[in-house]
């Protein structure tokens, strides 16, 4: 019994950190809003999430191209090629919103703010 205790406060202190964690799903249509030193744009991205791996579509001012990625937690990252060059999308997700840093691959950066589509 005196060892049951300290074990339970311990399950009930890291158990949720652990399920918040993983409740993160950017599985959906996402409308993106991205600023850039080169402009602007407004992409769709329609992902599909399984554990850690992300897969999907970005449609937009780029043109269109199958995308791939990771969601570690909070933490996003979604790639994507057009005509050879290398798009990323890196930052912080909830189930509904997510915000980051964008790079075009040498030609501009920026940032990016979404919503998921209800």
């Amino acid at each position: 019994m005196k060892l049951l205790l300290p074990l339970l406060f311990i399950a009930f202190i890291f158990f949720p950190e652990a399920q918040a964690q993983q409740s993160v799903n950017v599985s959906g249509t996402w409308n993106m809003s991205v600023e850039t030193d080169m402009g602007s744009g407004t992409p769709t991205f329609v992902l599909k999430q399984e554990g850690e791996k992300i897969t999907g579509t970005y449609t937009g001012q780029l043109g269109d191209s199958p995308v791939t990625g990771t969601i570690k937690g909070s933490t996003i990252h979604l790639e994507f090629s057009i005509q050879g060059n290398l798009i990323t999308y890196d930052g912080t997700a909830s189930s509904t919103e997510m915000q980051g840093k964008v790079k075009l691959a040498e030609m501009a950066s920026g940032t990016f703010t979404g919503k998921k589509k209800s």
